[in-house]
């Protein structure tokens, strides 16, 4: 039975990630990314990349989860004790049991540190486990080879490419990847596989 109710807050957690539900005053939280690190949103479709434009972002997150159609987290590294990036649930179909994953960031001194494996098998466990989903969904841009080979490694599968079937802020068009995993390949493979690939994060 699912009970997931977009008007609770969960908090995701464990020893090394915590992910908090996004709040309008995490602003202050993520500005510093915002403002020095810009070139972090080059594949996305909603940036966030100076102060103005990070606003828009978490209102608009915030706005859709009020429409019951996206659940996003602020995302803090409990062994740096810090505030390190962003992600969420979108697209969520309750009726139907589905939903992606997306609009993952990190700033650039934790990408690669371990902690996106850490978010994604919370998310994951929370989806399948607590949510009831039964297909979570992730989408890249084709030409973003580096999330397209993050996703590889947790477990997911290549269903094919959308062709041309979004615009890029520059106006370029995009062909997408999608990729997923369902709730028996979670029980029966993923879940183990992953959990033993959770990495050991240093302070």
């Amino acid at each position: 039975m699912n009970l997931f109710n977009f008007e609770n807050d969960y908090i995701l957690e464990n020893e090394y990630a915590r992910l908090i539900p996004l709040k309008e005053s995490d602003f202050e939280n993520l500005l510093e990314f915002s403002v020095n690190e810009p070139e972090i949103w080059q594949y996305s479709m909603v940036k966030a990349d100076n102060p103005e434009n990070l606003k828009k972002y978490i209102a608009l997150a915030l706005d859709e989860r009020k429409k019951l159609s996206e659940y996003p987290f602020i995302i803090f590294d409990k062994t740096k004790q810090k505030y390190v990036g962003a992600t969420r649930y979108c697209d969520i179909h309750i009726n139907t049991n589905r939903l992606q994953m997306g609009y993952t960031w990190f700033g650039k001194n934790f990408q690669g540190t371990g902690i996106n494996k850490h978010c994604k098998f919370l998310m994951l466990e929370f989806a399948f486990e607590k949510m009831g989903m039964e297909r979570v969904e992730f989408r890249a841009y084709t030409e973003n080879i580096r999330s397209i080979n993050a996703l590889k490694s947790i477990g997911c599968t290549v269903e094919g490419v959308i062709r041309s079937n979004a615009i890029c802020p520059t106006g370029k068009r995009r062909d997408t990847m999608v990729l997923s995993i369902l709730k028996d390949e979670w029980t029966n493979e993923v879940k183990q596989m992953l959990n033993t690939k959770l990495p050991i994060i240093s302070k």
